[in-house]
């Protein structure tokens, strides 16, 4: 039985690093995007990075298609 408890603890550690890990990448997908969008945008970067921060995935690729202006 003790070898259980070991395995959930263990299990509880690694979910723990991995949803660190997400949100830290989370995190800078907010900061590039606002810096990005501040120097590549017309649009306000601050409503792109809210736009990234909700919806992470969907907000980095409407970003990529429709924020940053054409050069």
């Amino acid at each position: 039985m003790p070898s259980t408890v070991l395995l959930q603890s263990g299990a509880a550690g690694l979910f723990a690093i991995f949803g660190l890990f997400l949100l830290l990448v989370g995190l800078a997908l907010v900061v590039w995007t606002y810096q990005d969008a501040q120097k590549n945008s017309s649009h306000p970067a601050f409503l792109w990075a809210i736009v990234v921060f909700l919806a992470p995935i969907l907000g980095i690729v409407l970003y990529l298609l429709l924020g940053r202006d054409g050069r």
